[in-house]
């Protein structure tokens, strides 16, 4: 159904009027009636017909013949609402107002007290709006707001930070290496201001005094003051460690120094920095000006203050903070991972790539495992593993290879295929053309007995359980963040409710012998966490 404002819906005729308070609404519902006492709607008069027609119109009926294949297309049969709503438009069609509206009441009722709109109100509406009141914020601190922010790096994500940032109206310093890349960093913002005027979203004079805010620079000197400085350089831990003590001697007293990391561990990056209590992690995803998540990530030194400071900009800027711990991956970037992964394992199990892709869509993923590696490239996950394999090595631990590796490495280093920004990936991207499955991916084609629930059923529970681990490891704090992170960071299915919510709503006890029985056919990372097995006995909800 569409949605209409009160002012729209009054110009409509959908309302009659309105009202600032119930005495307000009773009075003037009286006065209606009295002024309108031998009132009749259109469809009291004998002989009304719907314009347009009804079901049995030869131009609706040819319409509503096909209509409930489209709509399946769009819902991939997760999301009950439109189907009800179609339904309750179909059949109350066919009669009488009252027996129409008693239709309604009926699915609508169904629909409110049905699994998925308790999922989904649970964390769209109760849930964002414990992190809107600070949920995960130290409540002991002070309000913060921050007047002046530094960016390091001016590519994608640095680009997209300076323009969330000021256009809230806080002023930026955008530095590179260079004044050129500073200042095509800052053309990013231009370009998204000028759509906003072209759609008369904004007006020029609008657009020029956000630009305005914006130093483009390759000065260090320029970050003087700034009481947030936030570094999003390439993922390398010395490169990193060297623009974070080049800029922070600017930092005003007091200020917080940030990294936009996704995988890197923030207590290690915070050995940098001169004071690391107030450093912190500020995980933004891609793209920035959309996206509306941001990880914080708390090293291990990081005070309450710092955390409080970082919250309050987050929420300054209009975006949704998240908290977590540290560790390899935080929380968003290491369940993320498990879905690309499971895609590929699914792979090179055999599956075609077509039921893969698929199999993710009915599970309510908005994109399929193999599209979203192309757009993160297939090089970046390598190196990403690389940088993984190293450290748990530093530590005396092993990464074991798995068919994972070796889908990555046939497709970058014998295919050169290193997805979509290298131009071919596990999809082709013509020039003049949508985008397409490479059908040399056959070569993992195989015989396998891998049914579509247990693909769908891989995808959700290996991300729900990794999930559950995060929470079980510390990782994670509290549910709300785990639920609204997992919809909002990694896409996690929105009808599930979140991550945990899925284990909730499928019930502990059955998640636990479900997960059992992936881990018996599919292997260990589906063993439940001890966290689901103490619930599924008790019989209760993670909380």
């Amino acid at each position: 159904g569409k949605q209409f404002g009160v002012d729209k819906a009054k110009s409509l005729g959908l309302i009659h009027d309105t009202a600032e308070n119930d005495q307000e609404l009773l009075d003037k519902a009286i006065a209606w009636i009295k002024a309108n006492p031998k009132s009749q709607q259109p469809f009291d008069v004998k002989g009304y017909k719907i314009p347009g027609g009804d079901p049995k119109t030869p131009a609706v009926a040819q319409v509503l013949a096909i209509a409930p294949a489209m709509l399946r297309d769009k819902t991939k049969g997760c999301y009950p609402a439109p189907e009800a709503i179609m339904a309750a438009a179909v059949e109350g069609a066919q009669v009488d107002v009252d027996t129409a509206l008693r239709i309604e009441s009926r699915y609508f009722t169904q629909l409110t007290t049905g699994q998925i709109s308790k999922n989904m109100i649970g964390t769209f509406w109760h849930g964002l709006n414990a992190i809107k009141s600070g949920a995960s914020r130290p409540a002991d601190v002070a309000k913060w707001q921050t007047t002046k922010v530094g960016v390091l790096g001016a590519g994608m994500m640095g680009a997209g930070i300076a323009y969330s940032t000021a256009i809230k109206g806080i002023p930026v310093v955008l530095k590179d290496v260079s004044v050129e890349n500073a200042e095509k960093g800052k053309a990013y913002s231009q370009k998204l201001l000028d759509k906003r005027v072209s759609q008369g979203r904004m007006t020029a004079e609008k657009r020029d005094q956000v630009l305005s805010l914006i130093t483009a620079t390759a000065s260090a000197e320029d970050l003087q003051g700034c009481d947030l400085i936030i570094e999003a350089v390439f993922e390398n831990q010395e490169l990193k460690a060297k623009v974070t003590q080049e800029a922070e001697q600017y930092l005003a007293p007091n200020g917080v120094m940030a990294s936009n990391t996704s995988t890197l561990p923030i207590t290690g990056l915070a050995q940098a920095s001169k004071d690391d209590k107030a450093f912190i992690g500020l995980h933004f995803f891609s793209p920035v000006d959309k996206m509306q998540l941001v990880e914080i990530i708390k090293g291990k030194n990081t005070s309450a203050e710092t955390l409080a400071k970082a919250y309050d900009f987050v929420q300054q800027i209009g975006k949704t903070p998240i908290v977590v711990n540290d560790s390899r991956g935080f929380f968003t970037s290491r369940v993320f991972g498990t879905f690309i992964q499971e895609g590929m394992r699914l792979l090179a199990e055999g599956v075609h790539p077509a039921r893969i892709e698929m199999a993710a869509l009915k599970a309510g993923m908005p994109v399929g495992p193999l599209a979203i590696q192309d757009e993160v490239s297939l090089t970046l996950t390598e190196h990403v593993a690389s940088e993984a394999r190293k450290a748990l090595q530093a530590e005396g631990k092993d990464l074991p290879k798995t068919s994972v590796d070796e889908v990555v490495h046939t497709m970058i280093h014998e295919l050169n295929r290193k997805g979509k920004a290298a131009g071919a990936g596990f999809y082709e991207y013509p020039e003049n053309g949508k985008k397409h499955l490479w059908e040399g991916l056959n070569r993992w084609k195989k015989e396998h007995d891998i049914s579509e629930q247990d693909m769908i059923d891989r995808i959700l529970f290996v991300q729900a359980l990794d999930t559950l681990r995060c929470y079980e490891e510390g990782v994670l704090e509290s549910v709300i963040d785990a639920n609204v992170g997992s919809i909002f960071g990694i896409g996690y299915a929105p009808w599930t409710g979140g991550a945990i919510q899925f284990l909730n709503q499928y019930g502990t006890d059955k998640a636990q012998k479900r997960a059992e029985e992936l881990a018996a056919k599919y292997g260990e990372r589906f063993t439940p966490p001890a966290l689901l097995k103490t619930k599924a006995e008790q019989k209760q909800n993670i909380q």
